[in-house]
């Protein structure tokens, strides 16, 4: 596993990191979930990534259960706050935010989490006081450092010039070979301030895989297919991505892949990546991601990816 700096941070974290979005808010259970854990510190996997949103707290939950014991020093911990908890918590207000910090920690038994982020942008709650409140976070030991997930570029840009506010190190957006949008903005602002993305989706909910067929039904127990975790698939199974998909599987083959390493390589490939955050719901999931580190593709794999997905790339 090779390791990336995350941002101005004195953290190193792993380039493949892992994710529980729908897998540890309910998509598994505790048993599968501490055989995925314990394989990601296996394969080299310091960092790990949640939010208290993810099954109003039963991901953070589950965590807190699994982690347990570990050396505290020995993984990186990153949690987010913003989507509703209830009907009145949500949101980045100052009392929000200590108030979730607070529940986080908990549910997460530690003391601190390295990385804290805004999981969405507040625009009902002035950014000065979002962005005070966080550096109050940072300064009472509760987290070491802020970070911010798909932010418009304009607040991130605000946000920086406030003063004696602490900066952040992270930016969480989706980004894969199918959902370019970062590299229009986000990333050149970032690169230039310091700011590493830990991306989300980078397989694209599992599409870029290649296990979905185009005209044929998606495999029984796959995430399309779980009324769980089959939400946010949409139109990342249009016949045509699902086709445009299946033509990288030469392009990996060509190149001694498996499509997995494939699309985890060419998100990695930009510097300014530090993770690519992948769930798992089996610990051979964890093997096969973190299989992808280290690997670097040639200018003419990169040249054919781009040629092959064409029109679907959003």
């Amino acid at each position: 596993m090779n390791f990336r700096k995350l941002g101005a941070s004195d953290i190193e974290v792993s380039e493949i990191s892992l994710g529980s979005w729908l897998t540890y808010a309910g998509g598994v259970g505790r048993e599968q979930a501490e055989a995925c854990v314990q394989a990601a510190f296996d394969v080299g996997i310091n960092f790990i990534d949640t939010a208290n949103v993810y099954g109003r707290g039963a991901a953070e939950s589950l965590l807190g259960e699994v982690l347990a014991g570990r050396e505290r020093s020995s993984y990186v911990l990153a949690t987010k706050l913003f989507f509703p908890m209830s009907d009145t918590d949500r949101g980045l207000s100052a009392a929000q935010i200590h108030k979730q910090i607070d529940a986080s920690l908990e549910r997460l038994r530690t003391d601190y989490v390295d990385l804290y982020q805004c999981h969405r942008y507040d625009e009902r709650t002035p950014l000065e006081e979002t962005m005070t409140a966080l550096t109050e976070v940072v300064r009472a030991g509760k987290a070491r450092h802020i970070g911010f997930s798909e932010w418009p570029v304009e607040r991130v840009e605000q946000s920086l010039a406030l003063p004696g506010v602490e900066r952040w190190v992270s930016s969480q957006p989706q980004y894969s070979m199918l959902w370019r949008a970062p590299e229009a903005e986000l990333i050149p602002l970032c690169e230039r301030e310091g700011i590493s993305q830990i991306v989300w989706s980078p397989l694209a909910q599992g599409v870029l895989t290649g296990k979905y067929l185009p005209g044929e039904p998606p495999p029984a127990d796959s995430r399309a297919t779980s009324e769980s975790m089959g939400g946010f698939i949409g139109r990342l199974m249009e016949p045509r991505v699902l086709e445009a998909v299946q033509r990288l599987r030469p392009l990996a083959e060509s190149a001694g892949l498996t499509m997995v390493q494939l699309a985890l390589a060419w998100v990695l490939r930009q510097r300014n990546v530090a993770s690519a955050i992948v769930g798992a719901t089996r610990p051979e999931q964890v093997h096969a991601n973190a299989s992808a580190s280290g690997i670097v593709l040639s200018e003419e794999t990169l040249a054919a990816i781009d040629e092959t997905l064409g029109v679907v790339v959003r």
